[in-house]
């Protein structure tokens, strides 16, 4: 029997994986990518008997590949807090979905491993930019201030390293990253130990120096819109500073904007903090929308549709 990891390369996936691995080691197949390439279910060749572990990757995104391996008879358990859809009912599913807006993947294998890695599930819920939950799971844990600092900090690290087109574009391969981390139960000895944590951060210092000069191509009380430009560190930032300016002013929803690869736009979308509502159903009303309530985004949005985009998006946050 081969057992499959399908994670989101993003702090998310990445401790929701660290956290399964370290309760269950053994020979296993990763399967990831660079956090928007989330229709990963359709990469998987499992057979009947073989067991596949989803986290942090839409289930509407990957219905027809989970439809395809569960007709061949493998067992698939599902962790998310995406926009899900209709959940099918299988005997070989096993589903652990909760849209709600203060949850996170690596939250709910948290809940699932009673607290046995906790540290690494607040740290990718500072890494979400569920910064209120994680102050909260931090200071119930004990933490002091500059502990819960440091878990920040890494969080948003892991994080930023998810973002690019291609995976040419992150500084560490997101399986890579793993093998960094895999052999850290506690989170402060990574950051005290590895040379890994001290590249992430030279390069998320000098990357949001560039993003730190950028102004807005709209914006007003409820609303802004930021368009970067076409180079590798604006693609791997543009996740990371729309998480710094939603909690720079979080009553307002922010939209991040940057040229890929392919020629067209991908956008990421928060809603206003003190609202964490609607940014799915923006994003969700265009092709390669998706995303949750509070953080969503467009993977391929034309050239010529940012007007349009950017009128929705005023329209709908603005009004």
């Amino acid at each position: 029997m081969n057992h499959y990891y399908v994670f989101n390369g993003d702090a998310d996936g990445l401790c929701a994986l660290h956290q399964l691995r370290l309760a269950n080691p053994g020979d296993a197949k990763l399967i990831t990518g660079v956090k928007r390439d989330i229709k990963l279910l359709d990469r998987v060749e499992a057979e009947s008997g073989d067991q596949v572990t989803v986290l942090d990757i839409s289930l509407d995104s990957n219905r027809n590949g989970l439809i395809r391996l569960l007709g061949a008879g493998v067992q698939v358990e599902y962790f998310d807090h995406h926009h899900a859809g209709e959940i099918p009912q299988h005997p070989n599913l096993t589903t652990r979905i909760d849209l709600s807006s203060d949850i996170c993947t690596s939250l709910l294998v948290d809940q699932h491993l009673k607290g046995q890695y906790h540290l690494w599930a607040m740290t990718a819920a500072f890494g979400d930019n569920l910064v209120k939950k994680a102050q909260q799971l931090a200071a119930e844990a004990g933490l002091s201030p500059s502990a819960s600092e440091q878990l920040a900090c890494l969080g948003e690290y892991l994080n930023y390293n998810g973002y690019g087109d291609h995976l040419s574009d992150l500084h560490f391969h997101p399986v890579a990253l793993y093998e960094a981390i895999k052999h850290y139960a506690n989170p402060f000895d990574f950051i005290a130990q590895s040379t890994v944590f001290a590249k992430l951060a030279a390069g998320y210092q000098e990357d949001m120096q560039c993003a730190n000069s950028l102004r807005p191509l709209a914006d007003d009380d409820k609303c802004a819109a930021y368009v970067l430009p076409d180079e590798v560190w604006a693609r791997r930032v543009m996740g990371i500073f729309a998480n710094k300016l939603a909690n720079e002013s979080p009553q307002r929803a922010h939209a991040v904007i940057t040229l890929n690869h392919s020629g067209d736009y991908t956008i990421s979308v928060r809603a206003a903090l003190t609202n964490p509502q609607g940014a799915d159903s923006l994003c969700l009303q265009f092709d390669t929308g998706g995303g949750r309530k509070a953080a969503a985004g467009i993977n391929h949005l034309p050239v010529d549709a940012l007007d349009d985009f950017v009128a929705t998006f005023k329209q709908h946050f603005c009004n």
